[in-house]
């Protein structure tokens, strides 16, 4: 056995606060590294993560945080989020880490659905960066919490301290990514978050030895795949974690990529759409030097799989070393704290072409000409999936409801006992996604919600938003597809949103709407009654940057469909300056 898989295997039963208290943690040369968008390192251990996370713990019992209190973070990518997280742990609270703001253009948006998350945590305290906190004035207002919005700084003066907590004590509360609906506030256990990490290390070590000697991560800390997907794992199996923030990744895209060259990362996810900006966005200039060989573990999860996306980054990036075989999809939810499935990690991801029209009428046969549909694996050791038809039946071959058991599934969503109940019955949870079985893998077929129901049949919609990405003057990734039944029609249509880039010419534009629906028919069979052509960022998204499709919709027939507001000095100065007054009001 590694010696990184005996270390784990001692944690069993223990929750991350005493992983995190033991003394041992801090060695096996385990380096946290944040990156700032020059690519600088802040560098820092373990072991000082937990004598700042004693320190804010201290403080927040001095403040008169009670056990099982829950607690809002908003924090970018920095060290202060790692002491207020474990802090929060530390004292027996529970950290609910929200998004920052990072669409200024959008702040009443913003301000709206955080101050939401806030009210279903049932919050009285919001902890964010000195930066951010600027911003919050607007959440602040709404929600009045009774212990303020603070920066680590304003906390009481106290002594380090903890208090005791129990693996069925609640670890953490995450929101799901609400793509139709507003965000569920997910209750995770300690046992549940531990369970999940130690099925990935499992999981990773037993297929690569070592494999965690050093990961790469720009992935945002208040979404599963960067937090439990890759801190929780480094604090269990130390070793080298370096992280950036997913602004300096959109920004930079061949960041990425240069640094787990620099840092020789072994381990580094992403969802689909940051494999296609590379293609999009990397020159071969900044690839100069760099070697990908080292990097044996690409995991692609948290959206649809693209296919052609993922030879495509195989064919461009070979030549500086990247391994067919590191590219590994996988797939799980907040809800299970974070994965259920994962394809193999020494062979090249597989795919099956199945029959577009026995898909839309519920039925998986294989067709060398039809929808080619990337397996997302099997479950992982302790976890089990069911294929459930309308009742309850467990279908074999045929499309149905993906359910899910094993050890890290959520306690409930919080507060929210109606809805908690129609997604957890006997053990066993309703993912809310639809899907099939083959040869004894997963295959995902879309989001039950998001299907597209068109002549009685039922499509998913990505294969049509997949479709238009590549087409000069179309943003990668920026398209939804959504069924809709017009005024008077007589049965429902597809409707296609699609952002041109920002470089577009006018001719581009005005050739977009064929090129488009060319490609939709090509690829799908179907063609589009209609494709609205809109500006970029106009998209509403959730927290996670997955796009809305309803909500898409909705707000296209309201007339409210726009884009953002332009950005410049004065819309920051009136920002902050409503924010302070937000805050004002809310004395």
């Amino acid at each position: 056995m590694p010696e990184q898989a005996a270390d784990q295997s001692a944690h069993s039963g223990q929750t991350l606060c005493e992983v995190l208290l033991d003394s041992r943690v801090g060695g096996h040369n385990a380096t946290l590294r944040f990156l700032d968008r020059h690519a600088r390192p802040d560098e820092q251990d373990w072991a000082g993560v937990r004598e700042r996370a004693l320190q804010v713990s201290g403080q927040l019992i001095a403040l008169g945080i009670a056990h099982g209190e829950r607690i809002v973070l908003v924090y970018a990518t920095e060290p202060d989020f790692f002491a207020a997280f474990f802090g929060c742990m530390l004292a027996g609270a529970v950290p609910c880490p929200v998004y920052p703001p990072v669409r200024l253009g959008r702040m009443d948006e913003y301000h709206q659905r955080t101050a939401r998350m806030v009210e279903l945590a049932g919050a009285r305290l919001i902890l964010a960066s000195g930066r951010i906190k600027r911003v919050l004035g607007g959440v602040v207002e709404r929600v009045r919490p009774e212990l303020g919005c603070r920066v680590l700084a304003e906390l009481p003066d106290a002594s380090p301290g903890s208090r005791a907590v129990g693996v069925d004590d609640l670890a953490m509360l995450q929101f799901s990514s609400g793509t139709t609906v507003e965000p569920k506030p997910v209750a995770l256990s300690h046992g549940a978050v531990m369970a999940q990490t130690r099925a990935l290390l499992d999981h990773l070590l037993e297929h690569a030895d070592g494999v965690l000697a050093s990961g790469v991560c720009w992935l945002p800390l208040y979404h599963d795949m960067g937090l439990i997907g890759c801190v929780f794992p480094s604090l269990l199996a130390p070793g080298e974690l370096t992280l950036m923030g997913p602004e300096v990744f959109i920004g930079r895209p061949a960041l990425w990529l240069q640094t787990l060259s620099k840092y020789g990362g072994v381990v580094s996810p992403a969802p689909n759409f940051a494999y296609g900006l590379c293609l999009d966005r990397i020159k071969d200039a900044e690839m100069e030097g760099v070697d990908l060989s080292k990097w044996r573990v690409a995991l692609n999860g948290a959206e649809p799989v693209a296919p052609q996306v993922l030879r495509d980054f195989i064919a461009r990036f070979s030549k500086w070393g990247f391994q067919p075989q590191a590219l590994s999809p996988v797939y799980g939810l907040s809800e299970a704290s974070l994965a259920l499935t994962f394809s193999a990690l020494d062979q090249p991801f597989e795919s099956a072409r199945f029959n577009a029209e026995a898909l839309s009428q519920g039925r998986a046969e294989l067709d060398p000409q039809g929808t080619e549909i990337v397996s997302v694996g099997t479950p992982l050791r302790g976890f089990f999936v069911e294929i459930r038809g309308e009742g309850g039946p467990v279908l074999d071959g045929q499309i149905g409801s993906v359910w899910a058991k094993g050890p890290s599934l959520m306690r409930e969503y919080l507060g929210r006992p109606e809805l908690s109940a129609k997604a957890l019955v006997d053990g066993w949870l309703d993912t809310g996604d639809q899907g099939f079985m083959h040869d004894g893998q997963l295959y995902l077929s879309g989001r039950i919600k998001d299907l597209l129901i068109l002549n009685g049949r039922n499509h998913a919609p990505h294969p049509v938003e997949q479709a238009v990405d590549g087409i000069p003057g179309v943003r990668t990734g920026c398209a939804a597809a959504v069924s809709h039944r017009a005024e008077g029609a007589a049965s429902e249509q597809l409707v296609l949103f699609v952002e041109h880039s920002a470089q577009a010419s006018r001719a581009e534009k005005e050739a977009l709407p064929k090129a488009c629906n060319q490609a939709v028919v090509a690829a799908t069979g179907l063609a589009c009654a209609q494709i609205l052509l809109l500006p970029p960022g106009t998209l509403p998204r959730t927290s996670s940057g997955k796009i809305r499709r309803s909500e898409t919709l909705a707000q296209h027939l309201r007339g409210e469909l726009v884009p953002p507001d332009k950005v410049h000095l004065l819309k920051v100065a009136g920002i902050l300056a409503e924010s302070a007054l937000g805050f004002w009001r809310a004395r």
